[in-house]
């Protein structure tokens, strides 16, 4: 599966870094991606929804973490070309359950 094209849109928000759209083989437009300040470093999050309990839920994520890692090495790039070596902090480890903007 082939990532064509990530688009990132920086914010400036307390711990939201940037808005993210990706699109896997010219056919599948995932939007709503954010790149988050946590206590560890940067992640990506998935876009998510807020559950009637409170809790988030994935509304698109990558299955496996090969392809997770795909999707957040374009992400991260990308967010470099544009942001420049000092916006990079170290990046968080990947987690692989929901985690949502704010739980970080």
């Amino acid at each position: 599966m082939e990532i064509t094209e990530v688009v990132v849109r920086p914010v400036e928000d307390e711990k939201l870094r940037a808005y993210v759209s990706l699109t896997i083989e010219n056919a599948l437009v995932i939007k709503d991606i954010k790149i988050v300040e946590g206590k560890n470093g940067l992640f990506v999050s998935m876009p998510s929804r807020r559950r009637k309990n409170g809790k988030y839920q994935d509304i698109a994520h990558p299955i496996n973490s090969d392809f997770r890692k795909t999707i957040e090495d374009h992400i991260f790039n990308e967010y470099k070309k544009i942001m420049g070596d000092a916006h990079m902090a170290p990046r968080a480890a990947s987690v692989e359950s929901e985690h949502a903007y704010g739980e970080a």
